[in-house]
């Protein structure tokens, strides 16, 4: 690339450049290399579009091929940016927390369905990371309080400051290992994302993977151990008839249920994500031990 190239030009050229290089389809990596000009150049799509004959300046050219370089690498486009649109807000994110995915959409819209928007609610979400699903649900229900849990301090900084910024009032963070610093707090719905990847699954080193919190992903030999503590606990900590929904892989929902049924939870169903795959499984506590 030279300091002659227009903006139409070099947005054709990083386009080619990140199709090659990252294996993406070419609207995907027209879509990448835009958002990766507009942050390099200090401005937005539109900006793009009116100026596309515009010649970039050497420093200018300079960040956008950083940032192309960084790309290429793998670096993910989420943390290169330091944020990730989320149920139609952005998230602050950084490599202290997962990126939010479109999947986990479906574990927000599964729980809102459980909520009535003029009651009040107490939810707990376990592992928040950036805060995606506990401030989602809390500017959704205002009338809820939603307490938000991780056992990285790290983590919670990112979700302090998102709660900041999105406005909530009724988000509260504490450091804890799942339950373990919750006393006797009772909730009308658990929520959680946890981890839920095989520690030896050979995804962990490839793409985005490569460069997220390994804690906030593997979880045991069959990935379950953390969903098995999680479900384990929550009788202790739902109201009757309670809510506990649980994102997980897609070929663990039948774990997942009898996981559940094994603790009492009856009206078990399992939830598919856009891609039409099991991604959300969820049960009400019935109140009594299974």
């Amino acid at each position: 690339m030279t300091a002659s190239v227009t903006i139409a030009m070099l947005l054709a050229n990083a386009t080619t450049m990140l199709a090659e290089s990252m294996a993406l389809e070419k609207r995907e990596a027209r879509i990448e290399a835009r958002v990766l000009l507009a942050h390099g150049l200090e401005v937005d799509h539109a900006w793009l579009i009116a100026h596309d004959q515009d010649a970039p300046t050497p420093a200018q050219l300079h960040a956008i091929e950083d940032l192309l370089a960084r790309r290429a690498s793998g670096e993910p486009v989420a943390y290169m940016l330091a944020e990730r649109e989320f149920y139609g807000l952005s998230f602050k994110v950084t490599p202290d927390v997962l990126i939010p995915r479109p999947d986990t959409e479906l574990l927000v819209e599964t729980a809102l369905e459980q909520m009535p928007e003029n009651t009040p609610c107490r939810i707990l979400d376990l592992g928040t990371g950036s805060g995606v699903i506990a401030i989602t649900l809390a500017l959704q229900r205002p009338l809820s309080t939603v307490l938000a849990v991780d056992a990285s301090l790290a983590a919670l900084a990112i979700a302090q400051e998102n709660s900041r910024q999105l406005g909530t009032t009724n988000v509260v963070c504490i450091c804890s290992n799942w339950y373990a610093m919750l006393d006797v707090k009772k909730f009308d719905i658990i929520v959680s994302n946890p981890p839920y990847i095989a520690a030896s699954d050979p995804h962990l080193a490839s793409g985005d993977l490569r460069f997220e919190p390994r804690q906030a992903l593997a979880s045991g030999a069959d990935g379950l151990d953390d969903i098995r503590q999680i479900i384990a606990g929550a009788p202790s900590h739902l109201v009757e008839g309670g809510w506990l929904l649980l994102e997980h892989g897609c070929t663990q929902a039948a774990a997942v249920t009898a996981l559940l049924q094994q603790h009492g939870f009856t009206a078990i169903r399992t939830l598919k994500d856009l891609a039409g795959l099991d991604r959300v499984s969820m049960g009400s506590w019935s109140g009594q031990a299974g």
